[in-house]
């Protein structure tokens, strides 16, 4: 094999360029892969404009990464080389702070941080630990599976642990990158899934994904819409901009309902006390999970046939891609595609 790979780096922020790195030899407890495919998400902001905590420049982003394992480091005995396997953005948790020790790995203090704290997958090879990889099933393609290990983790991890019930009435807030899966997860866990967006223009595709009703925002109060149909048992809030929209929608909720937050809006969400005071609702987020709860993704995906609506792109492109997602033009997930995944 060459001794050199080919990489999209952060050298500075905001400046995305391609490079050729050495290719490394995978440490105790990790594994090298031969990137396939690798989704970009809107968190990579975070490493691209250098703004992540504790980050250092330069830094390869990355975290919805699928490949082929092809040198196993000392100490890894489970994974197999020639195996398919995929990275999340927890890549490993540290095993010793209090969460962890909680059996809570996936609100870990200090954890590998795929394409924040080690090198992601904008990269034709990648070192990851062997603890937060995870197999990909055959019926899915590389550049299917990416983007489920995180934005399909995050949707469905929120929705299956939301304590619903079959036929609850759920809302999901925002049709993209994450609302897109999450209308779908809603549909295939049994809900009665209503989609928020703004445009009557995006009825067809809320509908397409299996939403049973849409609410148009831009042209009605989507809470006093809920509130009319019956009041959401949860309200999943996907949409990366827009916080001062999320606020109000809380009143949409029925009591004890849950307004969960998953999408990550660079404004502040604001809330009234009152609908939180009475009836009991509640705010909170949801992220990702472990590496077990990325396979049952990816299991629950395979069983109801949900698949990501992507737009592949080869990985020298990377820089456009970025900022094609970052217009909010992707429709819905940009993965980059290396010569092994177009192979």
């Amino acid at each position: 094999m060459k001794s050199t790979y080919k990489a999209v780096e952060v050298s500075a922020p905001g400046i995305l360029r391609v490079v050729e790195r050495s290719v490394p030899e995978p440490g105790v407890g990790q594994v090298r892969i031969r990137v396939e495919a690798c989704g970009i998400c809107h968190t990579d902001m975070f490493t691209v404009t250098g703004t992540y905590p504790g980050l250092t420049l330069p830094r390869v982003p990355g975290h919805e990464v699928v490949g082929r394992i092809d040198v196993l480091g000392s100490g890894v005995s489970r994974w197999k080389i020639g195996q398919r396997v995929g990275v999340g953005f927890l890549g490993g948790e540290c095993g010793v702070c209090e969460p962890c020790m909680r059996g809570d790995s996936a609100n870990c203090q200090n954890p590998v941080v795929s394409g924040v704290s080690v090198d992601g997958g904008y990269a034709e090879v990648m070192i990851a630990e062997a603890r937060g990889i995870v197999s990909i099933p055959d019926e899915l393609t590389s550049a299917e599976a990416a983007p489920l290990l995180c934005a399909g983790i995050t949707t469905y991890n929120a929705l299956r642990n939301a304590g619903l019930r079959g036929g609850d009435l759920v809302a999901i807030q925002g049709i993209g990158g994450l609302g897109h899966l999450g209308i779908q997860f809603a549909r295939h866990m049994g809900f009665h899934t209503v989609a928020i967006g703004r445009g009557q223009e995006k009825e067809k595709l809320a509908k397409d994904l299996g939403a049973h009703i849409y609410i148009d925002a831009a042209a009605e109060d989507a809470a006093a819409a809920l509130q009319r149909i019956g009041r959401a048992r949860a309200i999943l809030a996907t949409a990366p901009s827009g916080g001062d929209a999320m606020g109000p929608l809380v009143s949409g909720l029925a009591a004890r309902g849950k307004f969960i937050v998953v999408g990550a809006p660079p404004d502040p969400i604001q809330l009234s006390a009152l609908p939180l005071i009475f009836g009991g609702r509640s705010v909170y987020g949801s992220l990702t999970g472990t590496p077990i709860d990325s396979e049952d993704t990816l299991a629950f995906s395979v069983l109801e046939n949900i698949r990501p609506m992507i737009e592949t792109v080869p990985l020298d492109q990377a820089a456009d891609a970025y900022a094609r997602m970052m217009q909010g033009k992707a429709r819905f997930r940009m993965v980059l595609v290396t010569k092994d995944g177009a192979a």
